[in-house]
């Protein structure tokens, strides 16, 4: 059994150990990075599963190592915020974020959020996407097994949670899901009345799969309802 791998990068030295203490004793690898550029260089070695994301870093910050990682990357990753603050939340979220918690946090929770990210972004072959491996619609493709999208023939990188949510809607095209639907079924968690996570992924998604930016032929809005994929396979 391959044993999962997380990278904690926060300059929280006393936080840090706690959480790879935590880490270990579910059954997680843990490794630890005080810095980005620390980060950076464990990152490169590769092998992860998880990155634990810090916003404040004192030689970069986390938003800018975030856009570095992801160009390179799409390990799931969860973000670390002090800050209370919407805007940092949908900013991460923009960059490429896959979840994030607000410190202080509980370390339950903490460990849910990482069994969470770490399952949907590897188990999917038993999962809900077990049941069409490959969805193909005018223009695009879902691939659930190579946990690929290609969009006229150009093969388009999604994060793992941006994934789940195109396959989800896509997989049961024309229904229409609330927010709240939505997040209990992609984020396997109970909704915190938190709009702004769910529209930063579907403007995410939008811009990376449309074929014509200012159209909506794949993902559509249902107002005052939620979304829905509405192209016919």
């Amino acid at each position: 059994m391959i044993q999962m791998k997380v990278l904690v990068i926060d300059d929280d030295i006393e936080l840090c150990h706690l959480l790879q203490k935590c880490l270990l004793s579910e059954g997680f690898s843990a490794n630890i990075a005080h810095t980005g550029a620390k980060g950076l260089s464990l990152l490169r070695e590769g092998g992860y599963h998880l990155i634990v994301l810090d916003v404040m870093l004192p030689d970069i910050s986390g938003f800018s190592l975030l856009e570095q990682i992801r160009n390179s990357s799409n390990v799931p990753v969860l973000m670390l915020t002090a800050k209370n603050e919407e805007d940092d939340k949908v900013k991460g979220l923009g960059l490429g974020a896959d979840d994030y918690l607000t410190k202080p946090f509980g370390i339950k929770e903490f460990l849910a959020r990482v069994d969470s990210l770490i399952r949907r972004s590897t188990v999917f072959n038993n999962g809900p996407f077990a049941k069409n491996k490959e969805l193909c619609f005018e223009g695009l493709t879902i691939d659930a097994c190579s946990r690929t999208v290609n969009v006229c023939d150009n093969v388009i990188s999604l994060t793992p949670r941006e994934f789940d949510l195109l396959y989800f809607l896509a997989s049961n095209q024309g229904k229409v899901f609330t927010k709240c639907q939505l997040y209990n079924q992609v984020w396997n968690d109970e909704y915190a009345f938190d709009d702004s996570n769910i529209m930063s992924f579907i403007s995410k998604l939008r811009k990376k799969i449309e074929i014509n930016p200012d159209g909506l032929e794949y993902i559509q809005t249902v107002r005052g309802v939620g979304y829905r994929f509405n192209r016919e396979v």
